[in-house]
């Protein structure tokens, strides 16, 4: 590593070996803690005020940050009356052991707290609320999506105060309704906006990584539309025997409506306003990274095998094995998901009978200058017009959240995130487009138009946010939080 950095820099090995160590001795310690309480997102617990988990977190973690002493650090817990709580904290620009002048711009820390729900499928070894640490990788719900944050941004600024290493003026912003869509946090920002101040850089620890071995900066996000399709026939179940055939099934109605929407031989959504051109930059960085991971971009999925017979099996496929289309089909093509069902019984207690209704819960994941508002209403129209025979069909609880773009890399940025990837990892920096989404970009980027980006994270291969065996892969962790360390350090002179 290089150690003889200008001064405005940390020397990378003893930053590295500081960072480490808080790791090993502290960071997976609490992590596992978080770990264990369950503190999902008011969307999966709509009674998450009166259970008190939420808070918990929010508390356990406000209470590390305090024992950490940070230099000039201040902190609190923000709170709106029926709203989520956020934590705010802040620390002075300092020049440190230095008297060069320091950037009057404000470097924005961002994470979340809240957390997906269980899910199924877990290895009988592990699960969602009981962490468990095994070969550098921290398995649990919620560590890496996206816990870890709070955590390693202090440790961030601790390696620049040890060092006394100069840096701009630090705020943190750590919210608890981002997988509920975020929808709390508009009014948290409006209320701290004057103490936000003038956002230069802002780093947001809750994305991805294209692999392990070099840091990554998220260049887009894919936004998303999403709502329960009803569609209803009956007021009660009937005897199948007696009734289908006459009486439409409400399946049968649901794909038909769903028809309107997808090509199910393809996966290809039909509505041409869902689409939108990959901008030249973006498809340049594209083609760029699928020759760095190659197949890895799809081998990293958990695929199905079929039984071919005797000792031999074949691997499900996905629906394409081109790096670059693979790429760019899960970072800038509308897709659509059924994550829920409603009306179908378990199979062991499904008799032979006409059910009353059939329900959906719908996720359409669209490109990233899609209007999100549009895509919903659109929707909507699309799936509740016209129904076939006259069914009951609604399309209700329809909520969206807007792509997000990144702006065009400033040269102290590229610089800063180039140099910080080879000191940390010996690789330079890669771009990737991300396929989920955080409302909280976009709306970070109309408010501060001319902040620099940097969208990272913990989740590469395998990591499987929101599904089962969900880990946080420590030794990456420990790369990243000293790189962010570096970054901070060179938009002091930016």
């Amino acid at each position: 590593m290089n150690a003889r950095l200008p001064a405005s820099l940390l020397n990378t090995a003893q930053a590295l070996t500081q960072v480490s160590q808080a790791w090993d001795d502290d960071l997976v310690k609490q992590l596992s803690g978080y770990i264990a309480v369950p503190a999902k997102s008011p969307m999966f617990d709509a009674d998450w005020a009166t259970h008190g988990l939420i808070d918990t977190v929010v508390q356990n973690a406000f209470e590390w940050v305090q024992a950490q002493k940070v230099p000039g650090l201040t902190q609190e817990i923000v709170r709106l009356p029926g709203r989520t709580p956020v934590l705010f904290f802040e620390v002075a620009a300092s020049t440190g052991n230095t008297n060069q002048a320091v950037s009057d711009q404000t470097v924005l820390m961002y994470g979340h707290l809240d957390k997906q729900p269980e899910f199924t499928g877990w290895r009988a070894d592990l699960g969602p609320w009981t962490p468990k640490y095994e070969d550098g990788k921290l398995y649990g719900r919620g560590g890496a999506d996206d816990g870890y944050a709070i955590y390693a941004a202090i440790t961030a600024i601790q390696a620049l105060k040890t060092q006394g290493a100069a840096h701009p003026r630090i705020v943190g912003l750590v919210e608890t309704c981002e997988e509920s869509g975020s929808y709390d946090l508009m009014p948290y920002i409006d209320l701290l906006r004057k103490r936000l101040g003038d956002v230069g850089l802002v780093i947001c620890l809750d994305s991805g990584a294209g692999n392990y071995d070099q840091l990554w900066l998220t260049s887009s996000l894919r936004g998303m539309a999403s709502g329960t399709l009803r569609v209803e026939v009956l007021t009660e179940g009937v005897h199948s025997g007696d009734a289908s055939g006459l009486v439409p099934s409400s399946f049968r109605i649901l794909r038909h409506l769903l028809d309107r929407l997808e090509d199910s031989a393809s996966g290809r959504l039909l509505p041409a306003s869902f689409h939108c051109e990959v901008p030249a930059d973006r498809l340049a960085q594209a083609k760029a990274t699928a020759a760095i991971l190659g197949e890895e971009l799809y081998k990293r999925f958990p695929w199905a095998h079929a039984d071919c017979g005797g000792s031999s099996s074949q691997s499900m496929l996905p629906t394409t094995q081109d790096p670059l289309q693979a790429l760019l089909a899960r970072t800038w093509t509308p897709t659509l998901s059924v994550t829920g069902a409603e009306g179908l019984p378990e199979l062991k207690n499904a008799g032979n009978v006409l059910r009353p209704y059939t329900a959906f819960k719908l996720s359409l994941r669209l490109p990233p200058l899609i209007d999100a508002a549009s895509a919903v209403a659109e929707l909507k129209t699309l799936l509740e017009d016209n129904a076939p025979y006259q069914a009951k069909v609604t399309f209700e609880g329809g909520a969206g959240a807007t792509g997000w773009n990144a702006p065009n890399t400033a040269p102290w940025f590229e610089q800063a995130l180039n140099q910080a990837s080879k000191d940390y990892f010996g690789a330079p920096c890669g771009y990737i487009g991300q396929g989920g989404t955080i409302p909280l970009m976009n709306m970070l980027s109309t408010g501060f138009p001319r902040a620099q980006m940097m969208v990272c994270g913990v989740l590469g291969p395998k990591s499987n946010a929101h599904g089962p065996n969900e880990f946080l892969h420590v030794p990456y962790a420990k790369k990243l939080t000293a790189a962010v360390a570096q970054v901070i350090a060179a938009a002091a002179t930016a």
